[in-house]
């Protein structure tokens, strides 16, 4: 056989492979939906209003500028999500099973009125009787507001020891993310509730290993450990619904709006203020 088909052969025996190997090959888990966070529950479970809310978000940005921690080299990834409105969103359409919002699109308002404007030209040129297109909803409040904190090493900490070259150590760390929340009215532009939450995400390695001479000039290394890291847009949407749970308390303190059972509205506003109690720092 001669170089050319030896050549040859070796490229098709290589594609072959190369096709055999496309795919997921790891066992890996299936996708699955959003995992709950702590107050996943509490915020779909909230009684029903009298009446939806109209609420439009035209953003929640990351306001920190935070790079992810690394004490190695500089990290040009950012330590929270770019994703703040999307979730604040998701969020809003399962408050109270999906009864206390109604969102309007505003993020992509561009590409609304666009697909708009192409039904409305479409129908003028090839069916001039077909009824118009309803108005877009508007909406009575605004929310804004953001990522406004991401404090890294907020509390670190670790334990170890070792006996003769065999031992362990623990470590941990801390990370704090802050966000803040305000209901706006659109029709005198006055903040009518605000809040500020925030959550804590936690880092741990355990490692342990032994480094001993089994026999002379015989050296035994052995090392083994496993690390965790919570999930950072986890944290961001766990305080998220908690700024929203504390706005729904919030506007029905302040006769924003009510509940459809008036008589669930006192424990409402009971059970939030008994978990949520807010407390002086010790010393103070």
């Amino acid at each position: 056989m001669g170089h050319a088909s030896i050549t040859s052969a070796l490229v098709l025996a290589s594609l072959a492979l190369a096709g055999c190997a496309t795919g997921q090959q790891l066992p890996t888990p299936p996708a699955q939906l959003e995992s709950l966070t702590k107050t996943t529950l509490k915020i779909e479970q909230v009684p029903a209003p009298a009446q939806p809310v109209d609420v439009a978000i035209y953003e929640f940005p990351d306001l920190t500028g935070q790079a992810k921690p690394n004490d190695n080299f500089a990290e040009y990834s950012r330590a929270v999500t770019q994703g703040g409105a999307n979730l604040l969103i998701d969020v809003l359409k399962s408050t109270g099973n999906g009864q206390w919002f109604r969102v309007v699109e505003r993020g992509g308002l561009k590409n609304l009125v666009q697909e708009r404007t192409l039904i409305e030209n479409t129908q003028r040129a090839y069916s001039p009787g077909a009824a118009n297109l309803p108005p877009v909803r508007f909406a009575g409040l605004i929310l804004e507001g953001g990522i406004v904190g991401y404090d890294s090493n907020e509390r670190t900490g670790g334990a170890g020891a070792r006996f003769l070259g065999i031992g362990g150590d623990v470590q941990y760390r801390s990370d704090l993310v802050t966000i803040s929340l305000r209901a706006v009215s659109v029709q005198t532009g006055e903040v009518l509730a605000s809040t500020t939450t925030s959550k804590q995400i936690y880092s741990y390695m355990m490692r342990g290993g032994a480094y001993k001479f089994a026999a002379p000039e015989e050296l035994l290394e052995i090392e083994a450990g496993n690390s965790y890291n919570d999930p950072g847009h986890l944290a961001v949407r766990e305080s998220i619904e908690l700024a929203v749970y504390s706005l729904i308390v919030e506007g029905l303190q302040n006769g924003l709006w009510t509940l459809s059972d008036s008589a669930a509205q006192q424990k409402l506003i009971q059970d939030f203020t008994t978990t949520y109690a807010r407390t002086l720092p010790r010393g103070s």
